[in-house]
Order: C-alpha cells, then structure tokens, then sequence
C-alpha cells in the first residue's frame, strides 16, 4: 500500500527527537514537504540532519519556534502560512502524586498539551477548509482512557484532546478536511526510558526494566512491549493520505491493545 504525500505540506510540532521525529520522517518518505520544528535552531538543524539521513532527498523547511506561545505560533505561520497536513505532536509527560500537583502544574499541562494544539488548529483549519483539502491529527495517548494513577494531569490533558479531535472535525464536516487522534499506547522514547526509570528499579538492564514496567504499569496491554516511534509514524501517514478520506472524528488506537478494552 503506497502512501504518497507528494505535493503536501505538513507541519509537525516537537519533531526534533521521539514520535514527532518519526513522524516527520515517514511523512517525507512519502514525498511530502515536511516542516520540522523545534524550540532551538540547533535542535531543528540535528533533526533534519537525522531525516536526511534516510532520505536524502527529503524537502524539509526549519520551524525554530516555541509554538506553545502566541509570538512562536506567529513565527512558525512566517514560516509556513499554509499547510495541507498538521500534526500536533508537541506534548510534556511525568510521574506525580495526585495530590502533589499543584495549580501552576495543571496549567502548565493543559497549556502546552491542549492549548498549543488548539491555538494551531484555529490558525491552519480555515485555510484547509478553502481549499477543500486537509488533515489535521492529535498525537493522544491511552492515558486519555486509562487515567494513570502516577500521572493523571497528563492523563486528563490527553482525554481533552480527544474532545478537541472530536470538535474541530464537527467543524469541519463536509469539507475534505479530516480531523483525527491518534491514541498511542507506551511508546519506546528516550524520555520514557528516564521516565521507566523512576518508577521500576534503575539497575535493571532496560530489557528487564521494560518488562517489569509493563507488568507492573501497564498490565493491561496485550502486546507487552513499548510500541516503536516508527509505529505511530506509519499510522499518522496513512490518515495523512488519501487513502483514508472517510476517517474523520476518530480516536483511533495505536495502543498495543488491551486485555480488557476500554474503547470500542
């Protein structure tokens, strides 16, 4: 199944290291435009440094910009007033007792998860919506669904993207615009290697913390491994594609499955 992107536009927030990364990459293996961003103009440089690396000839355009501030939105819409595909990626995660977190804290996630999402949604929509071709994705989470005790602020900022999904899609009906999330399970990052860490013993080799993290953690999955970066990729080109223009208001799952589901 060819995936071609050829001729599109797509913006990837935080897609400098993990998912994100990913994402930009596959997108690009697919022929598309790939705008990669990024806080630093070293960090955006080193990942597309990284693509190029697989695929050299990839049309990448740098977006150094903090968009989860109004002044960085505006830089990246300097950069790229239009896209064909956005794909809010950007997203902070943690371990934190639930009564611990604090007002400061619970703004801080919903600021940077749900608001920046928001915020480009409203910038780059209507230009989809003239052209009566787009996409738009929420990389969400599990979490959303399965609220875990040692992070429920993310957990919540997750479940509020699906509503946000869910609405801007209702905007969008009837236009050629397709408006999805994207419900990843655990997934293999250097970020959630450190945040396995704090939670299973940290002399364990990784293999072995993985393991105990799954089982202790996350026992509900039915694949019992953290799913690869790559593996969101490929499901975030395909709703980017054509081939999936009667998918629009969905949550779907790239989740690892669960033992007893807790989705449809």
């Amino acid at each position: 199944m060819a995936l071609d992107l050829s001729g599109r536009t797509a913006l990837v927030t935080g897609s400098t290291q993990g998912i994100g990364l990913a994402i930009a990459l596959r997108l690009a293996s697919a022929g598309a435009r790939v705008g990669v961003n990024g806080r630093s103009n070293r960090s955006v440089a080193r990942a597309m440094e990284t693509i190029h690396g697989d695929v050299p000839d990839a049309d990448l355009i740098a977006v150094p910009a903090d968009v989860t501030t109004d002044d960085g939105v505006a830089k990246a819409l300097g950069v790229l007033p239009a896209v064909d595909v956005l794909v809010n990626n950007l997203g902070i995660f943690g371990a934190q007792p639930a009564l611990e977190i604090d007002d400061d804290e619970w703004r801080r996630y919903f600021e940077v998860n749900v608001l920046t999402a928001i915020r480009l949604t409203r910038a780059y929509l209507p230009g989809m919506i003239g052209a009566g071709w787009g996409r738009v994705q929420y990389i969400a989470s599990d979490s959303a669904v399965a609220i875990p005790a040692e992070m429920i602020h993310y957990g919540v900022s997750k479940t509020a993207l699906l509503a946000v999904s869910r609405g801007f899609a209702k905007e969008a009906a009837g236009t050629g615009v397709t408006v999805n999330s994207i419900i990843a399970g655990p997934t293999h990052t250097g970020g959630v290697e450190d945040f396995v860490y704090q939670l299973v013993d940290k002399d364990l080799p990784w293999e072995d913390a993985q393991k105990q993290f799954m089982k202790d953690h996350r026992p509900q999955s039915l694949l019992q491994r953290l799913i690869e970066p790559e593996e969101i990729a490929n499901m975030v080109a395909y709703l980017a594609s054509p081939l999936a223009s009667a998918t629009t208001g969905a949550a779907v799952r790239v989740d690892g499955g669960y033992v007893d589901s807790i989705l449809p």
